[in-house]
C-alpha cells in the first residue's frame, strides 16, 4: 500500500460520530470543482448566486446557492478564489449539467468555466476534523486558517477551514497526488480513516446541507437554514430567484426549517419524505442529506414544517420516515440556533 488512495481507503464499517470527534481524515471523491477565469468572473457569479462574490477576498471561503427563477436551489457551492481563478465546489453528480447551465449565461462576460476536478493542483481532496486534526495539520501548515470559512495558500496546497463540528475545526485540503502520497502515511497513522460517507456525516453534524440530484429544486435557501450559515446575502443585487428568497425572508410565508436527526434505518437517503403523526395524509418534510453513522442507521439533515419540528423535538416518535407509521426520527441538538423565522 504505497499510494495515497490505498493508504487512505476506508476500512471496515463507517466511522461513528464519536470516531469523527476524536479525529479523522477522509479521502473525498464525490465532489467536483469548477474554475472560472477571466476579468469578469466575479461580476458574472455575483449576478448568478445568492452570496456576494464581488467582495470575496483571497482569504475568504463562502457558501452560495444557485436558484431557479422561482427561488428553488439547483445547487449549493463552497466558493473561494485564488490569484488566477474563482472555484465552485459541488457534487460531481450534478456538476456537468450545472456547469453547462451557468455557461449559457456568460454571454459577453469575459469569463470561462472549466472542470478543475482533476487538475494537478486540486486532484486530491482530503477532509479533516475532530479533536486531533489541528495538531496533525500543524505538521505541515503554519499558520492554519484562523476561523471558519477562511483559507491559506501553501506550497503543499490550498487549505480551507469550513464549519466546525463536534466542537473542533474542520478542514478541506486540496493538493496534488504526489503530495498526498507523501502525507498519507502520517494522516493514516494519526487519524481515523474514512471516505465520502465520513465527510458527509461530519457535514451533517455541522448542520451544513448540500443539494444533490435527489433534492434539486426542492428548497428555498431558508428551508435548509442556508442564510443562518452565511450562504445568502440580502444586501447584494439581483440574481435568479432573488425576489422569492427576499420575500420569504421578510414576509415569512414558508414556515420550514432543517433539523439534525438520527434514523435507525440504513436505507434512509436524500429525497425521502417524512411524515408527522398529527397529519399522516401528507409529508411534512424531506431528507436533505443522510450518511451512515456506524451504528446501523443514518444521521441526517431533514427539512420539515416548523410545527412538525417542534413536535418532534418535544415528543419522541412524532415524526417518521416514509409514512406516519415508519421508523421514528430521533432529534439531535443542532450546532447553531434555529430562530423562529417563518420560512
Amino acid at each position: 500500500m504505497s499510494n495515497w488512495n490505498q493508504l487512505l481507503a476506508p476500512q471496515g464499517k463507517p466511522l461513528t460520530p464519536t470516531e469523527l470527534a476524536v479525529g479523522f481524515v477522509a479521502a473525498i471523491t464525490d465532489q467536483g470543482l469548477i474554475a472560472l477565469t477571466g476579468e469578469d468572473s466575479a461580476g458574472f457569479l455575483h449576478n448568478q448566486l445568492t452570496n456576494d462574490v464581488e467582495h470575496l477576498g483571497l482569504d475568504d471561503v463562502r457558501l452560495a446557492g444557485y436558484c431557479t427563477p422561482k427561488g428553488r436551489l439547483q445547487a449549493t457551492f463552497l466558493l473561494w478564489r485564488s490569484e488566477e481563478a474563482i472555484f465552485l465546489q459541488l457534487p460531481r453528480e450534478i456538476q456537468p449539467a450545472l456547469q453547462k447551465r451557468l455557461s449559457m449565461f456568460v454571454l459577453r462576460a469575459k469569463t470561462k468555466l472549466a472542470d478543475a476536478t482533476d487538475a494537478p493542483a486540486t486532484q486530491v481532496l482530503l477532509g479533516l476534523g475532530g479533536g486531533m486534526a489541528e495538531a496533525v495539520l500543524q505538521t505541515w501548515f503554519e499558520p492554519l486558517p484562523e476561523k471558519p470559512y477562511s483559507k491559506v495558500e501553501h506550497a503543499l496546497g490550498t487549505l480551507l477551514r469550513v464549519a466546525d463540528a463536534f466542537g473542533a475545526p474542520r478542514y478541506l485540503w486540496l493538493t496534488s497526488a504526489d503530495i498526498a502520497a507523501t502525507v498519507a502515511p502520517v494522516l493514516a497513522d494519526k487519524l481515523n480513516v474514512g471516505g465520502n460517507e465520513a465527510w458527509r456525516l461530519a457535514e451533517i453534524h455541522a448542520g451544513v446541507p448540500q443539494i444533490g440530484a435527489a433534492t434539486q429544486e426542492q428548497f428555498v435557501p431558508q428551508m435548509i437554514n442556508y442564510e443562518l450559515l452565511g450562504g445568502v446575502n440580502f444586501k447584494k443585487g439581483c440574481y435568479p430567484g432573488q425576489e422569492i428568497v427576499a420575500r420569504s425572508q421578510y414576509l415569512g410565508k414558508l414556515k420550514r426549517r432543517t433539523a439534525l436527526v438520527r434514523i435507525a434505518d440504513a436505507s434512509a437517503a436524500a429525497g425521502a419524505e417524512v411524515f408527522a403523526e398529527s397529519d399522516p395524509s401528507q409529508p411534512c418534510g424531506m431528507v436533505v442529506n443522510a450518511a451512515p453513522n456506524g451504528l446501523g442507521g443514518v444521521d441526517a439533515l431533514v427539512e420539515m414544517k416548523l410545527d412538525a419540528l417542534e413536535q418532534g423535538t418535544a415528543q419522541a416518535g412524532t415524526v417518521r420516515l416514509g409514512a406516519a407509521d415508519g421508523v421514528a426520527l430521533e432529534f439531535l441538538p443542532m450546532p447553531y440556533v434555529l430562530d423562529k423565522l417563518d420560512v
